[in-house]
C-alpha cells in the first residue's frame, strides 16, 4: 500500500474515531408513575433517573464547558403514553431574558431545546422548544429544509423561575412523534440551551459548527423498550363566521369545517382539510409590478405550509397555485361586456400523507381539488347575464419518494401533476434530486434533472431543466462551482413556479469565515461570485456579473454588512422587451448596499440600510438610491412594537413601456416608492395576545417625454418620432394601497383556539403621477374601504384522551 493511501486511511481513521468518542448516550429507565407536569422536580421518576449534564459552548465559541452557576442537568423517562423531560437551568435569575411571546416567536427570551430522531438517521428531528415564559415553539428539521415551525404539536410543559435559576418539565406524547414499534430502540437526542444575553449557545453533545449536518452530532436515548406507537388520530373541528362591508354592500359566511390528522402507520400521517377555510389568511403585501416576470406573494394559508418539507423537495411545488386565479380567457363576442371575473378559485378538500420508514425512505403523497368557477358576460343591449367556465374542476397531486443514506446524503425523485376537466391544459413534471456529501462531510454534490409535459389545446410540449453544484463544505474557506439550464418549453408555472427559462448559466463562489470570535467580532463572514450567463437556444452569451458580501457580528451582538455587485461589459436582456427573439442591451452596472442592525436585547433597537445603483453606460444616464430604517422598541416583557420606513428613488429608468405599430416602445421613467408599516404586539401570557400590523405601500412612476424605438441591434433610437400621446394608454401610475390588521388569539385549551379579527384595506390605481404623497393619500381615502370582521373558533380532539376517558367510565 502506497504511504500517501495509509496516511489518509489513519487521518480517515482518526477522525471517525473522534467523533465516536463525542457521541454521549443516556440511559433512561421506564416508569409506572410518570412525574406530574409542574415545573417541580419533586417526581419519584426523578429520584433515580440518570443525568444528562457537562454541556458545551458551540456558539460564538466552541469547546466551553459549562460552568457551576451556568450549568444544566437534564433528566428523562418515560411511560407508555410519552416521554418526559426535566431539566434544572442555573442561572443568575436576574440575568434570565423572558420576553413572552406567542407560539413560535423566540422573541428575545433565553430558550431550552429538545431534539427528538426516533430513527437515529442524523436527518429528520423533531424540535421542542420552551422558553423562560412557559411559552412553546416546535419545529420539524433536516438539512434540506432547515427549521419548520409551521409544522405545530399538542405537547404539555410547565416552567418555574427559582433564585438560582428556572426550572422546566416537559411531557411530550407519543402521537406527536413518529417511530417504528420495535422492542427496544435507540433514539437521537440532543439538548440545547441558549442565552440570550449574550446570543451563546450550549448542547449536551458537543457541535462542530465547521462541518457536517448539525443533526450528526446527537447524542443517543438508550433504553427505550416495549413502546408502542399509539393511534394517532386527531380531529379539529372549527368555526368561522365573516361579515364583509364594501361600498354599501354587505356580505356575511358561516362556515363549519374539520381537519383531520391521521396516523395510517406507526410513521406515516395523513394530513386532510376536508372543508377548507381560508377566512383568517393574512394580506398579500402587493406591490407595483413593471417587470416582465410573474408577480408572487408568499403563502399565507395555515394548511399550505404546515409539514410541507418532502413536498419542497426539487422546488417544484408552489402552493399559491391551488385556488389562485383562472387560468381561462373570456371570449367576448359584439354586444358583450365582461361583468365578473374571479379572482381565486375554491379548494373544496385537500390532503397531505408524509412520512419516512425505518430504512430511510421518505414518502409524501398531496392531493387538492379545486371547484369549477365561472366568470359573467353581459350582453350590452339585452342585459342578458350568461357565464363561461375560466378554471374547470381541477386536482393537484405530488408524489415524493425520498431514500436518505449514510446520514448525510439523499436521492429523491418527484412528480406534480395538474389535470383539468374538459378542454384545457394539463401538466405533469417530474424531477429527480441528488445531494451526495462524502463520509467526513468534507464535500458535497447537488443536482437536480427536470421533465415538463403540458397537454394544451394545440397539442403537447416538453421542456427539460437541470442544475448541478459541486462544493467544498467544511473549514473556513469554501467554494463552490455550479452549472444551471433550462430550455425553451421548460414550464413548471400549473403547481411550481419558474420566472423564467430558456438559460444556460455557470458560476463560482468562495467564502470564508470563522467559527471563533477574533478581537472584537463574534463572528464575520465575506463571500466572492462571478456568474457567467448565455440563453440555451440560440446559444449566446447574455452578460455576466461579479462581486463580495460581507457581513460580521460585533460581541456587543451589533450586525454589519454591505455588498457590492458589477455588471462588467455588454448585458443582453431578452426579456424585457417582451417579443421572443428581441433583446435590449445595456452596459456596466454597478449597484452596492451596507446594512446596520443593533442588539435586539436592548430595550430600542435599531437596522438600517443605505444602497445606490448606477450605469457607466454613454446612452444611459440612469441612477437609483434607497435607504430603509426600522426601529423597535420593547416596552416590557408583554409589550413590543416597530416601525419600518423605506424609500426608493429611480433617476431616468429606461424600460418596456408598449408596443405600436409592430414597434417596441421603451420609455424613459422616474419612479419612487416609498413604504410605511408597523406592528405591535401585546402578549398576555403566553395563551393570549394581541397583534396589530399596517401597511401602507405608495409607488409613482412618471414618464418624461421621451420615448425610444428598440433597434434589431438592442439599441435604443431616440428619434422614434413617438410621444406619450401616441400610445393607446397613459403609462403614467399613482399606485397606492392600505392595510391594517387587528387580532386577538387566545389558546383556550391544549391545540384549541378562539382569533378573532379585524382588518381593512383601501386600494387606488391612476395616471396622477404628479401627485405629492398627500395629495395621493386624500384621493386614496375617497375611494371605498373593505372592513371584514371574522371570528374562528377551533378545537382539539385527541382519539387518545376520548378513548381514555370512556375507558375510565367503564372501569
Amino acid at each position: 500500500m502506497k504511504p500517501i493511501i495509509k496516511m489518509f486511511l489513519f487521518v480517515l481513521f482518526s477522525i471517525s474515531s473522534i467523533l465516536a468518542q463525542e457521541k454521549k448516550s443516556l440511559q433512561i429507565q421506564k416508569t409506572t408513575t410518570p412525574p406530574k407536569i409542574d415545573g417541580i422536580l419533586n417526581d419519584d421518576a426523578w429520584l433515580s433517573a440518570n443525568e444528562a449534564k457537562d454541556f458545551t459552548q458551540f456558539r460564538p465559541e466552541m469547546g466551553i464547558k459549562d460552568t457551576v452557576g451556568i450549568k444544566s442537568i437534564v433528566k428523562v423517562t418515560y411511560d407508555d403514553d410519552a416521554i418526559y423531560f426535566g431539566a434544572y437551568l442555573y442561572d443568575d435569575a436576574s440575568k434570565i431574558m423572558n420576553q413572552i411571546t406567542t407560539r413560535d416567536n423566540f422573541g428575545q427570551s433565553d430558550f431550552f431545546g429538545i431534539v427528538l430522531n426516533p430513527n437515529n438517521d442524523a436527518q429528520n428531528d423533531t424540535e421542542f422548544f420552551i422558553f423562560p415564559s412557559g411559552t412553546q415553539a416546535d419545529a420539524i428539521a433536516n438539512p434540506s429544509i432547515g427549521e419548520d415551525f409551521g409544522w405545530n404539536a399538542v405537547w404539555e410543559s410547565n416552567v418555574k423561575i427559582v433564585s438560582d435559576g428556572w426550572i422546566v418539565e416537559i411531557k411530550i406524547p407519543y402521537s406527536a412523534l413518529r417511530f417504528s414499534n420495535q422492542n427496544v430502540q435507540t433514539w437521537g437526542v440532543q439538548f440545547h440551551r441558549h442565552f440570550r444575553r449574550d446570543r451563546s449557545q450550549y448542547t449536551w453533545n458537543p457541535i462542530d459548527r465547521t462541518k457536517g449536518n448539525i443533526g450528526l452530532y446527537h447524542g443517543e436515548l438508550i433504553g427505550i423498550e416495549n413502546v408502542k406507537a399509539p393511534i394517532r388520530l386527531s380531529f379539529y373541528p372549527f368555526t368561522s363566521g365573516l361579515v364583509n362591508f364594501y361600498d354599501n354592500n354587505t356580505d356575511t359566511d358561516l362556515n363549519f369545517g374539520l381537519d383531520v390528522k391521521y396516523g395510517i402507520t406507526e410513521n406515516f400521517t395523513i394530513d386532510a382539510t376536508l372543508v377548507p377555510d381560508f377566512s383568517q389568511a393574512g394580506f398579500d403585501n402587493l406591490e407595483l409590478n413593471l417587470g416582465p416576470f410573474e408577480q408572487t406573494y408568499s403563502e399565507q394559508r395555515q394548511f399550505f405550509t404546515e409539514g410541507v418539507d418532502l413536498f419542497s423537495k426539487g422546488d417544484l411545488f408552489f402552493s399559491r397555485r391551488v385556488g389562485n386565479s383562472p387560468i381561462g380567457k373570456v371570449d367576448l363576442k359584439d354586444n358583450e361586456e365582461l361583468k365578473y371575473y374571479p379572482n381565486t378559485v375554491k379548494v373544496l378538500n385537500a390532503l397531505k400523507l408524509s412520512g419516512r420508514t425505518k430504512n430511510g425512505l421518505g414518502i409524501g403523497v398531496f392531493n387538492a381539488v379545486t371547484e369549477e368557477t365561472k366568470a359573467s358576460i353581459r350582453h350590452t343591449e339585452t342585459n342578458e347575464i350568461k357565464e363561461q367556465i375560466v378554471e374547470p374542476l381541477a386536482n393537484y397531486s405530488i408524489l415524493v419518494l425520498d431514500q436518505q443514506f449514510k446520514k448525510n446524503s439523499s436521492v429523491s425523485l418527484i412528480n406534480t401533476n395538474v389535470t383539468r376537466s374538459g378542454n384545457f391544459r394539463d401538466a405533469n413534471v417530474t424531477g429527480l434530486v441528488f445531494d451526495l456529501s462524502n463520509k467526513r462531510n468534507t464535500y458535497n454534490l447537488y443536482g437536480e434533472s427536470k421533465m415538463s409535459y403540458l397537454n394544451l389545446e394545440d397539442g403537447t410540449s416538453t421542456g427539460f431543466s437541470s442544475f448541478f453544484l459541486a462544493r467544498k463544505s467544511h473549514g473556513k474557506f469554501r467554494y463552490s462551482f455550479d452549472h444551471s439550464y433550462a430550455d425553451t418549453k421548460y414550464d413548471i408555472n400549473d403547481l411550481g413556479l419558474i420566472y423564467r427559462n430558456n438559460y444556460n448559466n455557470f458560476g463560482v463562489d468562495m467564502s470564508y469565515q470563522i467559527f471563533e470570535p477574533i478581537k472584537k467580532l463574534n463572528s464575520y463572514y465575506v463571500s466572492f461570485y462571478y456568474n457567467y450567463t448565455r440563453l440555451a437556444d440560440p446559444s449566446v452569451y447574455t452578460g455576466n456579473n461579479f462581486g463580495f458580501n460581507y457581513n460580521a457580528t460585533t460581541r456587543k451582538i451589533n450586525s454589519y454588512g454591505a455588498n457590492l455587485n458589477f455588471a462588467a461589459g455588454k448585458q443582453y436582456d431578452y426579456f424585457e422587451p417582451r417579443t421572443p427573439g428581441r433583446f435590449f442591451v445595456y452596459e456596466n452596472g454597478l449597484d452596492s448596499n451596507i446594512w446596520y442592525s443593533s442588539n435586539y436585547n436592548k430595550t430600542f433597537a435599531i437596522d438600517c440600510n443605505l444602497g445606490g445603483a448606477t450605469y457607466f453606460d454613454p446612452n444611459r444616464n440612469t441612477s437609483e438610491y434607497w435607504f430603509g430604517i426600522d426601529p423597535r422598541i420593547r416596552f416590557n416583557g408583554k409589550f413590543s412594537a416597530n416601525y419600518s420606513f423605506s424609500y426608493n428613488k429611480e433617476f431616468n429608468d429606461i424600460g418596456f413601456t408598449a408596443n405600436k405599430d409592430e414597434t417596441i416602445i421603451f420609455g424613459e421613467r422616474h419612479r419612487k416608492t416609498m413604504i410605511n408599516a408597523i406592528s405591535g404586539n401585546y402578549t398576555f401570557s403566553s395563551f393570549h395576545s394581541l397583534s396589530l400590523t399596517f401597511r401602507n405601500y405608495w409607488s409613482l412612476v412618471d414618464y418624461k417625454n421621451n420615448l425610444f424605438s428598440l433597434e434589431e441591434n438592442g439599441a435604443l433610437n431616440g428619434d422614434s418620432g413617438y410621444t406619450l400621446s401616441d400610445l393607446e394608454y397613459n403609462p403614467n401610475v399613482n399606485f397606492n394601497t392600505w392595510n391594517l390588521d387587528l387580532s386577538y388569539s387566545w389558546q383556550f385549551a391544549p391545540g384549541s383556539f378562539i382569533t378573532a379579527l379585524y382588518r381593512n384595506q383601501l386600494f387606488n390605481y391612476d395616471n396622477n403621477s404628479t401627485d405629492s404623497y398627500s395629495q395621493s393619500l386624500d384621493t386614496l381615502f375617497n375611494q371605498p374601504i373593505q372592513h371584514t370582521f371574522s371570528l374562528r373558533i377551533q378545537y382539539y380532539i385527541d382519539y387518545n384522551s376520548v378513548k381514555n376517558i370512556f375507558n375510565k367510565k367503564n372501569s
